[in-house]
Protein backbone atom coordinates (compact mmCIF):
# COMPACT_ATOMS: atom_id res chain seq x y z
CA UNK A 1 0.00 0.00 0.00
CA UNK A 2 2.07 3.19 -1.30
CA UNK A 3 0.44 5.40 1.01
CA UNK A 4 2.75 7.92 2.71
CA UNK A 5 2.47 10.89 5.50
CA UNK A 6 5.36 13.29 5.51
CA UNK A 7 5.31 15.95 8.39
CA UNK A 8 7.17 18.83 10.29
CA UNK A 9 8.74 16.68 13.42
CA UNK A 10 9.31 20.26 15.26
CA UNK A 11 7.60 23.81 14.87
CA UNK A 12 7.19 23.57 11.40
CA UNK A 13 9.40 25.57 8.79
CA UNK A 14 11.75 22.21 8.13
CA UNK A 15 11.48 21.82 4.58
CA UNK A 16 8.63 19.89 3.87
CA UNK A 17 7.62 21.18 0.45
CA UNK A 18 11.18 20.24 -0.24
CA UNK A 19 11.08 17.11 0.71
CA UNK A 20 7.47 16.60 -0.80
CA UNK A 21 8.44 18.21 -4.47
CA UNK A 22 11.26 15.78 -4.41
CA UNK A 23 8.88 12.76 -4.43
CA UNK A 24 6.64 14.36 -6.91
CA UNK A 25 7.84 12.86 -9.61
CA UNK A 26 7.11 9.36 -8.27
CA UNK A 27 3.95 10.28 -6.45
CA UNK A 28 0.52 9.71 -8.47
CA UNK A 29 -1.16 12.17 -5.36
CA UNK A 30 -0.39 14.91 -2.68
CA UNK A 31 -2.76 15.66 -0.29
CA UNK A 32 -2.53 18.59 2.13
CA UNK A 33 -4.84 17.43 4.93
CA UNK A 34 -5.16 19.94 7.61
CA UNK A 35 -4.00 23.71 8.42
CA UNK A 36 -5.07 26.43 5.93
CA UNK A 37 -2.67 29.59 4.42
CA UNK A 38 -1.30 29.93 7.93
CA UNK A 39 1.38 27.65 6.85
CA UNK A 40 3.62 28.03 3.96
CA UNK A 41 6.23 25.70 1.85
CA UNK A 42 9.29 27.43 -0.39
CA UNK A 43 9.84 25.27 -3.04
CA UNK A 44 13.02 25.80 -5.26
CA UNK A 45 12.81 24.42 -8.78
CA UNK A 46 15.77 25.29 -10.87
CA UNK A 47 16.36 29.43 -10.60
CA UNK A 48 13.02 29.49 -9.61
CA UNK A 49 11.12 30.04 -5.97
CA UNK A 50 7.72 28.83 -5.55
CA UNK A 51 6.04 30.00 -1.91
CA UNK A 52 2.71 28.01 -1.65
CA UNK A 53 0.51 28.73 1.25
CA UNK A 54 -2.44 26.53 0.49
CA UNK A 55 -1.91 24.28 -2.67
CA UNK A 56 0.25 21.18 -1.97
CA UNK A 57 3.80 21.33 -2.97
CA UNK A 58 3.01 18.58 -5.61
CA UNK A 59 1.10 21.13 -7.88
CA UNK A 60 4.82 21.45 -9.26
CA UNK A 61 4.66 18.15 -10.73
CA UNK A 62 3.19 17.65 -13.61
CA UNK A 63 2.73 13.97 -13.13
CA UNK A 64 0.86 14.82 -10.04
CA UNK A 65 -2.60 15.02 -9.02
CA UNK A 66 -2.99 17.74 -5.94
CA UNK A 67 -5.56 17.19 -3.41
CA UNK A 68 -6.90 20.33 -0.75
CA UNK A 69 -8.79 17.28 1.73
CA UNK A 70 -11.69 17.64 4.21
CA UNK A 71 -9.47 18.54 7.04
CA UNK A 72 -7.74 21.80 5.17
CA UNK A 73 -9.66 25.59 5.66
CA UNK A 74 -9.67 27.42 2.64
CA UNK A 75 -9.65 30.90 2.32
CA UNK A 76 -11.16 31.17 -1.47
CA UNK A 77 -9.65 34.53 -2.01
CA UNK A 78 -5.99 33.64 -1.61
CA UNK A 79 -6.48 30.00 -2.92
CA UNK A 80 -7.64 31.84 -5.82
CA UNK A 81 -4.79 34.24 -6.06
CA UNK A 82 -2.61 31.50 -5.65
CA UNK A 83 -3.66 29.98 -8.68
CA UNK A 84 -3.68 32.97 -10.84
CA UNK A 85 0.01 33.45 -9.81
CA UNK A 86 1.28 29.78 -10.96
CA UNK A 87 -0.81 29.98 -14.01
CA UNK A 88 0.56 33.16 -14.42
CA UNK A 89 4.14 31.41 -14.37
CA UNK A 90 3.14 28.80 -16.58
CA UNK A 91 2.13 26.01 -14.01
CA UNK A 92 -0.57 23.81 -14.75
CA UNK A 93 -3.13 23.76 -11.94
CA UNK A 94 -6.18 22.12 -13.70
CA UNK A 95 -5.64 18.98 -12.18
CA UNK A 96 -6.38 20.42 -8.62
CA UNK A 97 -9.08 18.62 -6.78
CA UNK A 98 -10.81 20.64 -3.44
CA UNK A 99 -12.89 18.04 -0.90
CA UNK A 100 -16.45 19.48 -0.38
CA UNK A 101 -16.76 19.02 2.67
CA UNK A 102 -13.92 21.28 3.98
CA UNK A 103 -14.36 24.40 5.42
CA UNK A 104 -14.69 27.94 4.30
CA UNK A 105 -12.82 30.82 5.65
CA UNK A 106 -14.68 33.82 5.90
CA UNK A 107 -14.47 37.38 6.29
CA UNK A 108 -15.59 37.49 9.75
CA UNK A 109 -13.45 34.42 10.52
CA UNK A 110 -10.13 36.79 10.42
CA UNK A 111 -11.90 39.62 11.95
CA UNK A 112 -12.63 37.43 14.97
CA UNK A 113 -8.98 36.50 14.78
CA UNK A 114 -7.38 39.65 14.87
CA UNK A 115 -9.73 41.36 17.49
CA UNK A 116 -9.23 38.29 19.80
CA UNK A 117 -5.54 38.30 19.51
CA UNK A 118 -5.37 42.08 20.18
CA UNK A 119 -8.07 41.66 23.71
CA UNK A 120 -5.88 39.15 24.61
CA UNK A 121 -2.74 41.28 24.92
CA UNK A 122 0.34 40.20 26.60
CA UNK A 123 -1.54 36.71 26.75
CA UNK A 124 -1.41 36.38 23.11
CA UNK A 125 -1.03 33.66 21.17
CA UNK A 126 0.79 34.96 18.13
CA UNK A 127 -1.61 34.11 15.72
CA UNK A 128 -1.18 34.58 11.83
CA UNK A 129 -4.19 36.65 11.87
CA UNK A 130 -5.88 34.79 8.95
CA UNK A 131 -8.88 33.36 10.54
CA UNK A 132 -7.63 29.45 11.02
CA UNK A 133 -8.59 29.57 14.56
CA UNK A 134 -11.82 30.67 14.20
CA UNK A 135 -12.61 28.54 11.33
CA UNK A 136 -11.99 25.16 13.10
CA UNK A 137 -13.43 26.60 16.33
CA UNK A 138 -17.11 27.22 13.52
CA UNK A 139 -16.51 23.16 12.64
CA UNK A 140 -16.57 21.82 16.11
CA UNK A 141 -19.76 24.32 17.02
CA UNK A 142 -20.83 23.07 13.80
CA UNK A 143 -22.03 26.33 12.35
CA UNK A 144 -18.74 26.09 9.74
CA UNK A 145 -19.59 26.94 5.79
CA UNK A 146 -18.09 23.83 4.01
CA UNK A 147 -16.94 24.37 0.39
CA UNK A 148 -20.06 22.27 -1.02
CA UNK A 149 -22.47 24.76 1.09
CA UNK A 150 -21.85 27.39 -2.20
CA UNK A 151 -23.53 25.55 -4.48
CA UNK A 152 -26.89 25.46 -2.08
CA UNK A 153 -28.10 28.92 -1.34
CA UNK A 154 -30.80 28.28 0.67
CA UNK A 155 -28.22 26.55 2.98
CA UNK A 156 -25.53 28.86 2.73
CA UNK A 157 -28.28 31.66 3.77
CA UNK A 158 -28.83 29.54 6.83
CA UNK A 159 -25.80 28.58 7.47
CA UNK A 160 -24.10 32.25 7.27
CA UNK A 161 -27.06 34.15 9.73
CA UNK A 162 -26.72 30.99 12.88
CA UNK A 163 -22.66 31.57 12.47
CA UNK A 164 -23.29 35.41 12.89
CA UNK A 165 -26.00 35.17 15.45
CA UNK A 166 -23.61 34.78 18.31
CA UNK A 167 -20.55 36.43 16.67
CA UNK A 168 -22.32 39.87 16.09
CA UNK A 169 -23.30 39.72 20.43
CA UNK A 170 -19.35 39.45 20.54
CA UNK A 171 -18.60 41.66 18.05
CA UNK A 172 -20.80 44.62 19.26
CA UNK A 173 -21.34 44.29 23.36
CA UNK A 174 -17.56 43.10 23.93
CA UNK A 175 -15.71 44.51 21.70
CA UNK A 176 -17.62 47.67 21.07
CA UNK A 177 -17.46 46.67 16.99
CA UNK A 178 -20.23 47.01 14.34
CA UNK A 179 -22.41 43.96 13.61
CA UNK A 180 -21.37 41.95 10.61
CA UNK A 181 -24.02 41.70 7.77
CA UNK A 182 -24.81 38.13 6.76
CA UNK A 183 -26.22 39.17 3.41
CA UNK A 184 -22.70 40.51 2.49
CA UNK A 185 -20.82 37.85 3.62
CA UNK A 186 -23.23 35.48 1.23
CA UNK A 187 -22.69 38.02 -1.75
CA UNK A 188 -19.11 37.63 -1.31
CA UNK A 189 -19.20 33.68 -1.17
CA UNK A 190 -21.08 33.30 -4.05
CA UNK A 191 -19.08 35.39 -6.33
CA UNK A 192 -16.00 31.93 -5.21
CA UNK A 193 -19.22 29.04 -6.27
CA UNK A 194 -18.44 29.23 -9.95
CA UNK A 195 -14.54 29.61 -10.15
CA UNK A 196 -14.33 26.89 -7.44
CA UNK A 197 -16.37 24.37 -8.91
CA UNK A 198 -14.20 22.85 -11.40
CA UNK A 199 -12.03 21.60 -8.87
CA UNK A 200 -14.60 20.43 -6.28
CA UNK A 201 -14.84 16.39 -5.60
CA UNK A 202 -15.43 13.76 -3.76
CA UNK A 203 -11.72 13.74 -2.63
CA UNK A 204 -11.93 10.65 -0.02
CA UNK A 205 -13.30 8.44 -2.69
CA UNK A 206 -10.98 9.65 -5.25
CA UNK A 207 -7.85 8.50 -2.57
CA UNK A 208 -9.43 5.27 -1.49
CA UNK A 209 -9.55 4.43 -5.27
CA UNK A 210 -6.13 5.45 -5.93
CA UNK A 211 -4.45 3.33 -2.86
CA UNK A 212 -6.28 0.31 -4.22
CA UNK A 213 -5.48 0.87 -7.56
CA UNK A 214 -1.65 0.74 -6.51
CA UNK A 215 -1.22 4.67 -7.01
CA UNK A 216 1.39 6.37 -4.83
CA UNK A 217 -0.03 8.64 -2.60
CA UNK A 218 1.71 11.53 -0.29
CA UNK A 219 -0.39 13.24 2.60
CA UNK A 220 1.24 16.41 3.56
CA UNK A 221 1.22 18.30 6.78
CA UNK A 222 0.63 22.24 7.18
CA UNK A 223 2.78 22.48 10.50
CA UNK A 224 5.24 20.43 12.47
CA UNK A 225 4.17 18.31 15.52
CA UNK A 226 4.66 20.49 17.94
CA UNK A 227 1.73 23.24 16.62
CA UNK A 228 -0.63 20.23 17.11
CA UNK A 229 -4.05 21.07 19.02
CA UNK A 230 -3.60 17.66 21.02
CA UNK A 231 0.01 16.62 21.09
CA UNK A 232 2.15 20.38 20.77
CA UNK A 233 2.96 22.67 23.51
CA UNK A 234 -0.27 23.79 23.47
CA UNK A 235 -2.12 26.63 23.60
CA UNK A 236 0.52 27.68 21.68
CA UNK A 237 -0.34 25.29 18.66
CA UNK A 238 -2.22 25.21 15.51
CA UNK A 239 -5.78 24.02 15.30
CA UNK A 240 -6.13 21.05 13.83
CA UNK A 241 -3.76 17.73 14.16
CA UNK A 242 -0.72 17.82 11.52
CA UNK A 243 0.75 14.89 13.81
CA UNK A 244 -0.05 11.48 11.59
CA UNK A 245 -3.28 10.66 12.50
CA UNK A 246 -4.22 14.08 11.23
CA UNK A 247 -3.51 12.30 7.98
CA UNK A 248 -6.19 9.66 7.93
CA UNK A 249 -9.77 12.08 9.62
CA UNK A 250 -8.10 15.12 7.34
CA UNK A 251 -8.27 13.00 3.81
CA UNK A 252 -10.79 10.40 4.73
CA UNK A 253 -8.20 7.08 4.41
CA UNK A 254 -7.90 4.75 6.81
CA UNK A 255 -5.00 4.59 9.08
CA UNK A 256 -4.47 0.91 7.60
CA UNK A 257 -3.51 1.76 4.16
CA UNK A 258 -0.69 4.31 5.51
CA UNK A 259 2.77 2.68 4.55
CA UNK A 260 5.14 5.16 5.76
CA UNK A 261 5.65 8.17 8.17
CA UNK A 262 8.43 10.17 7.21
CA UNK A 263 9.45 13.36 9.59
CA UNK A 264 10.76 15.90 8.43
CA UNK A 265 13.64 16.96 11.05
CA UNK A 266 15.71 20.23 10.22
CA UNK A 267 19.43 20.50 11.16
CA UNK A 268 18.97 22.90 14.23
CA UNK A 269 15.48 24.15 15.76
CA UNK A 270 13.28 27.34 14.88
CA UNK A 271 9.51 28.46 15.57
CA UNK A 272 7.41 31.10 14.86
CA UNK A 273 5.08 32.81 17.33
CA UNK A 274 4.62 32.57 20.98
CA UNK A 275 5.62 29.77 23.70
CA UNK A 276 8.60 27.88 24.76
CA UNK A 277 11.57 26.98 23.11
CA UNK A 278 14.12 25.49 25.58
CA UNK A 279 17.08 25.60 22.70
CA UNK A 280 16.33 29.24 21.53
CA UNK A 281 19.78 31.55 21.02
CA UNK A 282 19.21 35.07 21.70
CA UNK A 283 22.74 35.33 20.73
CA UNK A 284 25.05 35.71 17.61
CA UNK A 285 24.79 32.49 16.77
CA UNK A 286 21.05 32.49 16.99
CA UNK A 287 21.25 35.44 14.72
CA UNK A 288 23.72 33.45 12.16
CA UNK A 289 21.36 30.47 12.01
CA UNK A 290 18.31 33.03 10.94
CA UNK A 291 20.83 34.51 8.54
CA UNK A 292 22.35 31.64 6.80
CA UNK A 293 19.04 29.78 7.08
CA UNK A 294 17.05 32.68 5.84
CA UNK A 295 14.87 31.84 8.45
CA UNK A 296 11.99 34.38 7.76
CA UNK A 297 8.38 32.66 7.89
CA UNK A 298 7.16 32.26 3.90
CA UNK A 299 3.63 33.04 4.83
CA UNK A 300 3.97 35.16 7.49
CA UNK A 301 6.95 36.92 6.91
CA UNK A 302 8.12 36.75 10.85
CA UNK A 303 11.84 36.17 11.81
CA UNK A 304 11.88 32.96 12.82
CA UNK A 305 13.49 32.03 16.68
CA UNK A 306 16.44 29.85 16.03
CA UNK A 307 18.18 27.00 18.56
CA UNK A 308 20.05 24.34 18.57
CA UNK A 309 18.88 20.73 17.61
CA UNK A 310 16.73 19.42 20.33
CA UNK A 311 16.99 15.65 20.57
CA UNK A 312 13.93 15.37 22.90
CA UNK A 313 11.61 16.72 20.73
CA UNK A 314 12.40 14.44 17.94
CA UNK A 315 12.29 11.48 20.25
CA UNK A 316 8.44 12.87 20.69
CA UNK A 317 8.08 13.26 17.12
CA UNK A 318 9.34 9.45 16.44
CA UNK A 319 6.73 8.43 19.06
CA UNK A 320 3.47 10.46 18.80
CA UNK A 321 3.72 10.03 15.02
CA UNK A 322 5.30 6.38 14.66
CA UNK A 323 7.71 7.45 12.05
CA UNK A 324 9.79 4.74 9.92
CA UNK A 325 12.09 7.87 8.30
CA UNK A 326 13.57 11.24 8.72
CA UNK A 327 14.38 13.75 6.23
CA UNK A 328 17.60 15.58 7.75
CA UNK A 329 17.22 19.26 5.87
CA UNK A 330 19.64 22.65 6.10
CA UNK A 331 22.91 20.63 7.22
CA UNK A 332 24.72 22.45 4.98
CA UNK A 333 23.66 26.08 7.34
CA UNK A 334 25.79 24.28 10.17
CA UNK A 335 28.65 24.75 8.33
CA UNK A 336 31.20 27.33 9.46
CA UNK A 337 30.99 26.09 12.93
CA UNK A 338 33.97 24.46 15.11
CA UNK A 339 32.04 22.80 17.55
CA UNK A 340 27.54 21.82 17.41
CA UNK A 341 25.89 21.64 20.56
CA UNK A 342 23.10 19.12 20.62
CA UNK A 343 20.28 19.13 23.12
CA UNK A 344 20.22 15.57 24.46
CA UNK A 345 17.43 16.03 27.70
CA UNK A 346 16.34 18.96 29.68
CA UNK A 347 17.03 19.92 33.32
CA UNK A 348 13.91 20.78 35.26
CA UNK A 349 14.17 21.78 38.88
CA UNK A 350 17.32 19.88 39.34
CA UNK A 351 16.27 16.64 37.32
CA UNK A 352 17.68 15.43 34.04
CA UNK A 353 14.54 14.56 31.78
CA UNK A 354 14.81 13.03 28.76
CA UNK A 355 11.69 13.07 27.28
CA UNK A 356 9.16 15.63 26.40
CA UNK A 357 7.30 16.47 29.63
CA UNK A 358 3.74 15.97 29.58
CA UNK A 359 3.19 19.12 32.03
CA UNK A 360 2.92 22.54 30.33
CA UNK A 361 4.68 24.24 33.59
CA UNK A 362 7.87 21.63 33.20
CA UNK A 363 8.02 22.57 29.45
CA UNK A 364 8.11 26.48 30.39
CA UNK A 365 11.16 25.91 32.69
CA UNK A 366 13.01 23.17 31.00
CA UNK A 367 16.86 24.07 30.23
CA UNK A 368 18.60 22.16 27.64
CA UNK A 369 21.63 19.51 28.89
CA UNK A 370 23.66 20.26 25.89
CA UNK A 371 26.41 17.49 24.59
CA UNK A 372 29.05 18.69 22.10
CA UNK A 373 29.80 17.62 18.62
CA UNK A 374 32.94 18.75 15.97
CA UNK A 375 31.68 21.13 13.38
CA UNK A 376 33.10 21.14 9.72
CA UNK A 377 34.29 23.90 7.64
CA UNK A 378 34.46 22.17 4.03
CA UNK A 379 31.40 23.28 1.74
CA UNK A 380 29.15 20.07 1.39
CA UNK A 381 26.31 22.26 -1.16
CA UNK A 382 27.79 19.13 -3.74
CA UNK A 383 28.22 16.56 -1.94
CA UNK A 384 25.67 13.40 -3.88
CA UNK A 385 26.51 10.57 -1.94
CA UNK A 386 26.90 10.27 2.03
CA UNK A 387 30.64 9.73 2.00
CA UNK A 388 30.86 12.91 0.07
CA UNK A 389 30.32 14.15 3.75
CA UNK A 390 33.18 15.37 5.67
CA UNK A 391 33.78 12.65 8.64
CA UNK A 392 32.90 14.94 11.12
CA UNK A 393 28.82 15.73 9.41
CA UNK A 394 28.58 12.40 9.01
CA UNK A 395 28.77 11.87 12.64
CA UNK A 396 26.69 14.66 13.22
CA UNK A 397 24.18 12.89 11.06
CA UNK A 398 24.49 9.67 12.80
CA UNK A 399 24.46 11.19 16.16
CA UNK A 400 20.96 12.64 15.10
CA UNK A 401 19.87 9.17 13.79
CA UNK A 402 20.75 7.63 17.00
CA UNK A 403 19.08 10.36 19.40
CA UNK A 404 15.75 10.37 17.77
CA UNK A 405 14.67 7.07 16.84
CA UNK A 406 14.36 6.40 13.78
CA UNK A 407 16.89 6.46 10.46
CA UNK A 408 17.25 9.23 8.35
CA UNK A 409 17.30 8.82 4.88
CA UNK A 410 17.41 11.99 2.84
CA UNK A 411 19.82 15.23 3.83
CA UNK A 412 19.47 18.60 2.70
CA UNK A 413 22.37 20.10 2.09
CA UNK A 414 21.56 23.02 0.17
CA UNK A 415 18.05 24.53 -0.89
CA UNK A 416 17.65 24.16 -4.56
CA UNK A 417 15.74 20.58 -5.89
CA UNK A 418 18.93 18.59 -6.65
CA UNK A 419 20.95 19.39 -3.38
CA UNK A 420 19.57 16.48 -1.64
CA UNK A 421 21.72 13.16 -0.69
CA UNK A 422 19.34 10.08 -0.75
CA UNK A 423 20.47 7.35 1.47
CA UNK A 424 17.39 5.30 1.32
CA UNK A 425 14.14 5.47 -0.83
CA UNK A 426 11.07 6.58 0.59
CA UNK A 427 9.05 4.25 -1.77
Amino acid sequence: MPALVLLGAQWGDEGKGKATDLLGGSVDYVVRYQGGNNAGHTVVVGDQKYALHLLPSGILSPECTPVIGNGVVIDPAVLLSELSGLNDRGVDTSKLLISGNAHLITSYHTTMDKVTERFLGSRKIGTTGRGIGPTYADKINRVGIRVQDLYDESILIQKVDAALDFKNQILAKLYNRRAIEAGKIVEELLVYADKLRPYVSDTTLVLNDAIDAGKVVLFEGGQGTLLDVDHGTYPFVTSSNPTAGGACTGAGVGPTKISRVIGILKAYTTRVGAGPFPTELLDEDGEALRRIGGERGVTTGRDRRCGWFDAVISRYATRVNGLTDFFLTKLDVLTGWERIPVCVAYEIDGRRVEELPYSQSDFHHAKPVYEYLPGWSEDISKAKTFDDLPKNAQDYVKALEEMSGAPISAIGVGPGRTETIQINSFL
